[in-house]
């Protein structure tokens, strides 16, 4: 049965609601933890803690700017795998995310005209 962890660590990545979420949002390309907070209303450590798996499991990579963490998928075949389960369970297409509001967002991609926190 070991020849298959490999790819057990990718299905157990998946497998839980929030992961899925943050990937959908992953999907369009890098967004920053405090982006994800607004767009999901999730605490920054429970998000935090559902990357850590995702790191874990070498789907996604961080950037540090400056205050802000960025996140992004690094192996974007993750998705063909998703579709391919949202067409087993018949749902046949992404799952859309509620389109909340990113005013709130400080990061420097909702919020050009903030200043930059003093280091």
């Amino acid at each position: 049965m070991d020849k298959y962890q490999n790819e057990i660590k990718y299905l157990k990545a998946l497998s839980h609601p929030a992961r899925l979420a943050i990937l959908e949002a992953l999907r369009q390309g890098e967004a920053c933890v405090c982006h994800m907070e607004t767009l999901f209303g999730w605490r920054q450590a429970y998000i935090s803690q559902q990357l850590m798996v995702l790191r874990e499991a070498g789907l996604v990579t961080d950037r540090r700017d400056g205050w802000n963490v960025f996140y992004r998928v690094v192996k974007p075949e993750i998705y063909a795998v998703i579709d391919a389960v949202y067409q087993v369970s018949g749902r046949g297409m992404q799952i859309e995310l509620p389109m909340a509001s990113l005013d709130s967002c400080t990061c420097p991609h909702c919020n050009i005209d903030l200043e930059p926190p003093i280091k």
